[in-house]
């Protein structure tokens, strides 16, 4: 299963210089549920329900990812990034949401890593794939969100149109249990060592928990 390109424009670098991302594509087999993986879950879970919302928006990734968003006129109290988001949740007490053990691996490194992560299936999309910032007019339905205006915020498109953002991810693309390739995206907006590490620890999980094979990852900066 041959690398899909991911090219970071000019507009997203301009607001982004530091940005680093990791990728993993791989052939998995999605579950809906891993007993084993959620314990795992809810230790982190349990941990991250000890802060505050001062620690959340103290946390250096999640920092930069609003920066990046106010760089780029939006305000970051309206459209959060999917990492603040999930800390939010649970430090709100609302708990985790169980999806399939393919999302459920998503939001754990997430989680441990601070990072904005987001997995889409790779047969859905039409590469290459650009990250850059969306345009006037731009929207897709988000998952369980309905339809997004993605102008504005950074944005995942492929040839056919946005499918991902650091916001919400897309139906188009969303990963589903008859999802046999996926592509993992760890995110740092500050340019860390993270997202290398991310991706090492979704390797694992997903070769664990989703019977992954031909997997490739690679580091875009």
């Amino acid at each position: 299963m041959a690398m899909i390109e991911l090219e970071l424009a000019p507009d997203l670098r301009a607001a982004a210089p530091r940005m680093a991302v990791g990728v993993v594509t791989a052939a998995v087999t999605v579950s809906p549920h891993d007993e084993e993986l959620w314990r795992e879950i809810e230790a982190v879970v349990e941990e991250t329900a000890r802060r505050t919302m001062d620690d959340v928006r103290a946390e250096p990734e999640i920092k930069a990812l609003r920066d990046t968003y106010r760089a780029l006129g939006q305000d970051p109290t309206r459209y959060r990034g999917s990492s603040e988001a999930l800390f939010r949740r649970i430090v709100q007490g609302k708990g985790l949401y169980r999806v399939n053990t393919v999302v459920d691996i998503n939001n754990l490194i997430s989680l441990e890593s601070r990072l904005s992560a987001g997995t889409v299936d790779a047969d859905r999309l039409v590469p290459p794939v650009v990250f850059r910032v969306g345009r006037q007019g731009e929207s897709y339905a988000g998952i369980g969100r309905g339809e997004i205006n993605l102008a504005g915020l950074p944005l995942l498109a492929d040839n056919l149109g946005p499918f991902g953002s650091t916001t919400s991810d897309s139906e188009r693309s969303m990963v589903r249990l008859e999802t046999r390739r996926i592509m993992l995206l760890a995110i740092s907006f500050r340019g860390s060592d993270v997202p290398r590490a991310a991706m090492a620890r979704a390797v694992g999980l997903l070769e664990k928990y989703a019977a992954a094979k031909d997997v490739e990852t690679a580091m875009v900066q």
